[in-house]
């Protein structure tokens, strides 16, 4: 129980941090919304060009995906985030090591409380905007709404998980831009954030599907949109919930990996 108060205090301290940051958040909304008013309409014009219908979507729920994944970005995270790697490079790793309280789990109950505060004010203004200009298509009814932000949530656990994994690659490199990079690559091009997965041809969709970057955007934007529902609903958080232990319990083993190699060389 005490465990629990510690993480929830985390979590907290994460909404605080971020909520004092109300220009850049304002900035950011701005930001998001204009480009789903470039999206919005590129989408639905491809989708026009296909005849008026793709995979399942049409011009109105083209629209929709193109201002639920602008909404939805921020909070999930697909960008660069380096914070750990910073620390083991200058070596405040071995500060965070002796604390009394699990690295992985107070790092993630932090990131869940930067992505509490991003919900509404990241995420809102682009929808209100989409709703004004394009339209949305948004399921009546409420359930599809609670497995969303279930899914939203899940999302963003899976992915902290890999941009934990991919920070303890510090442990091992000396410059980590180039991984970093090639991850927010990775991710913009698999998780359904850019186009939805469900255009791929078979040969990417095949591999996006052996990757957890769909569960990070294409997963919640789904769910959201009531384009997925009942039991295939509950399969598809299914699989963010496979993704996000998995990756997980990989992140900390990588982490055991790294303590050790900084043990050995005196850190």
């Amino acid at each position: 129980m005490n465990q629990l108060r510690t993480y929830v205090v985390f979590a907290a301290l994460g909404f605080r941090r971020y909520s004092a940051y109300r220009l850049a958040t304002a900035a950011g909304a701005f930001t998001n919304s204009v480009f789903g008013l470039l999206r919005a309409p590129i989408t639905m014009a491809v989708i026009g060009a296909a005849g008026g219908e793709l995979a399942g979507y049409g011009a109105l729920e083209g629209a929709t995906y193109a201002w639920l994944t602008q909404a939805v970005l921020t909070p999930v995270n697909v960008w660069t985030w380096n914070e750990l790697a910073l620390r083991i490079r200058s070596g405040d790793i071995a500060v965070d090591l002796a604390r009394p309280v699990d690295l992985q789990m107070t790092y993630l109950a932090g990131d869940l409380g930067r992505a509490a505060f991003q919900v509404l004010p990241r995420g809102l203004p682009p929808l209100l905007v989409g709703a004004l200009v394009t339209g949305l298509a948004l399921p009546t009814t409420v359930l599809p709404y609670v497995l969303g932000l279930i899914a939203l949530a899940l999302g963003v656990c899976v992915s902290f998980a890999c941009r934990w994994l991919v920070n303890l690659a510090a442990f091992w490199l000396v410059e980590l831009r180039g991984v970093l990079t090639l991850h927010m690559v990775a991710v913009g091009a698999l998780s359904g954030l850019t186009v939805p997965v469900h255009w791929f041809p078979d040969w990417l969709a095949r591999i996006a599907a052996a990757s957890p970057f769909p569960s990070m955007v294409q997963a919640p934007v789904d769910l959201l949109a009531g384009r997925v529902q009942g039991i295939e609903a509950l399969g598809v958080i299914g699989v963010q919930v496979a993704w996000f232990l998995g990756v997980l319990l990989l992140g900390r083993v990588v982490l055991a990996r790294g303590v050790r190699r900084l043990v050995v060389q005196g850190g």
